[in-house]
């Protein structure tokens, strides 16, 4: 018997129970399509994630104070420990000698606060930045203007809005120029509005009040070095190119060891990382992440194939005088191997493409669900999924095919 007239058999015996194929291909179809949406949506968040860190910029550095034991230990931005960045370390860093692969460096000084108005109040995330920060960020103003050199000399108490700010403190005045804020009972005047940022690593980027730097260290927080210098939460700094990142990084801890005195065999007080540090972080737990969800959707496949084996185990004894007849007219033990083997094979493979169009559409709903979100149908979770349920069918539907194959013609005529 040819593969074809094999084939053909194959589906004729599963169309004639209808029902039951469909029932069988069930739990086929459900863990193919829970595969391929769960691995969508794995990979539509390292999408997002990437996207997020590409939006904060480009060719950046971040420099936080801490070794790496420790830099990390507390909220991002935060000093920790005894070590410490100063306005000296930023001044240092934008020497061109020392470091000509820096293009910019914008210092922050992060705090957690209530900011409020006469009306409204909410807990925000208040930066004390230069002028620099707007455009190594690639973050401007929609309205007004952001914050400027004479604001930095004359510690003015102007401030800069998210677009989350606005809408919470001045939800009937979209662009509040000129109206006041309260910081930690200091009145700041609104002088611009961002544009918005959306979310990234560490919450919504229009959560957050920027004024001037210098403002932000005498008047909101103070925070000095042992030497009586200012301090600062980070340092952003922006590399010439991204081909220069690593560069950049050299000498930034060659400059900063330098400046905190640090010996050839001490470890640094500081770390640096770049914007591929972080997306290559969160790859890799985004990747375990879809692995996981991958593995435990392939469960219901499993559940699929002891389901295909049931079936075809009950078939094989409704069948037992057919195949005890096609034995009889000179059927091999391989044609009815094969027979029952396609069939195996047949309900996986097309529960399996049923299961396709099943993920997408479950993909296509939780990106619709979600704003600025999209989950990724991939080739490859169309592949894996299609292979590993083809499969199914060949692993579980082996051992009812040898067991037709192996039946006695005559025990079989018998069998009543």
């Amino acid at each position: 018997m040819n593969f074809l007239e094999s084939v053909r058999i194959a589906l004729r015996a599963l169309t004639a129970n209808k029902l039951r194929s469909a029932l069988t291909m069930l739990g086929i179809i459900i863990g193919v399509g829970a595969v391929i949406t769960l691995m969508s949506a794995g990979e539509g968040v390292s999408v997002y994630v990437e996207e997020q860190f590409r939006g904060f910029g480009s060719n950046l550095l971040f420099v936080i104070p801490g070794g790496e034991d420790q830099a990390f230990s507390g909220q991002p931005g935060t000093i920790t420990g005894g070590a410490e960045l100063t306005n000296d370390d930023v001044v240092a860093l934008r020497d061109p000698i020392r470091a000509p692969d820096i293009v910019a460096v914008a210092p922050v000084v992060v705090q957690t606060t209530v900011v409020a108005t006469a009306k409204e109040d909410m807990v925000a995330r208040v930066e004390g930045v230069a002028p620099e920060y707007a455009p190594v960020r690639k973050w401007f103003p929609v309205a007004g203007e952001f914050i400027r050199d004479a604001d930095i000399e004359s510690r003015s108490r102007v401030a800069v809005l998210g677009q989350d700010i606005v809408d919470e403190l001045f939800p009937d005045n979209p662009y509040p120029l000129g109206e006041t804020v309260k910081i930690n009972d200091v009145l700041f005047r609104v002088i611009g509005v961002m544009e918005s940022k959306g979310g990234s690593s560490f919450g919504s980027q229009d959560e957050t009040v920027m004024v001037p730097i210098t403002t932000m260290q005498t008047r909101l927080v103070s925070m000095r070095s042992q030497s009586g210098d200012y301090q600062v939460s980070q340092i952003i700094v922006e590399a010439a190119s991204k081909d220069r990142i690593d560069a950049t990084s050299q000498q930034i801890a060659t400059i900063l060891r330098d400046q905190h005195e640090i010996d050839f065999s001490d470890e640094d007080d500081f770390t640096i990382f770049s914007q591929e540090d972080i997306i290559s972080v969160f790859g890799n737990i985004t990747n375990v992440l879809t692995t996981f969800l991958g593995a435990i959707a392939g469960i219901s496949l499993l559940v699929g194939g002891i389901g295909i084996m049931n079936i075809m185990l009950v078939s094989v004894t409704e069948r037992t005088r057919e195949i005890g007849l096609r034995k009889a007219v000179g059927a091999r033990r391989s044609d009815i191997l094969w027979q029952f083997l396609l069939e195996a094979m047949s309900l996986s493979v097309v529960g399996g493409l049923i299961g396709i169009g099943l993920g997408a559409l479950g993909s296509s709903i939780i990106s619709n669900l979600i704003d600025g979100f999209s989950a990724v149908v991939t080739a490859q979770a169309v592949v894996l999924a299609t292979t590993f349920s083809a499969a199914v069918g060949l692993i579980f539907g082996v051992y009812p095919a040898r067991r037709a194959s192996l039946l006695n013609p005559i025990e079989a005529l018998r069998y009543e």
